[in-house]
């Protein structure tokens, strides 16, 4: 490893979830073309496998069972919520048909929100199930 490597592996923002065990790391939160790209991954060392379902919005994305559609990101300054993007067929721009995450596994998955303006530099991150992350850095 590269002291470069090693540095750009550091989480952009992590949380816990509801259950112990079970933690969120944001690799990836990104402005570019309009939108938020935000990659991240959920590990699991709970005893018990986590139901990725657990994190789907049935509002956002009806035709989507187990995609990641429940998240959002608040901009409090502005007062305003950005869902997942979704597409004319109502599909998220998500990670879709994720797999429930094994006892001691974990899963990359990712989103997309409509950007906020250029002048928020921080937001609010919430998923499902999960503890919300304030003032979350986004990148330009």
């Amino acid at each position: 490893f590269t002291a470069a490597s090693v540095l750009a592996a550091a989480p952009v923002a992590t949380t816990d979830g509801e259950i112990s065990g079970v933690s969120l790391q944001i690799q990836e939160f990104k402005v570019s073309n309009g939108t938020v790209m935000m990659k991240f991954t959920i590990a699991n060392d709970a005893a018990a496998a986590f139901p990725t379902h657990t994190l789907r919005d049935r509002d956002v994305a009806k035709n989507d069972p187990n995609a990641v559609s429940g998240i959002y990101l608040v901009d409090v300054a502005n007062k305003k919520k950005y869902f997942v993007v979704v597409d004319s067929d109502g599909h998220c721009i998500c990670s879709r048909d994720a797999p429930d995450i094994p006892s001691k596994g974990s899963v990359n998955l990712w989103a997309k929100f409509q950007a906020p303006p250029d002048s928020v530099k921080k937001i609010g991150v919430v998923v499902p199930h999960f503890v919300p992350m304030d003032d979350v850095p986004l990148s330009r």
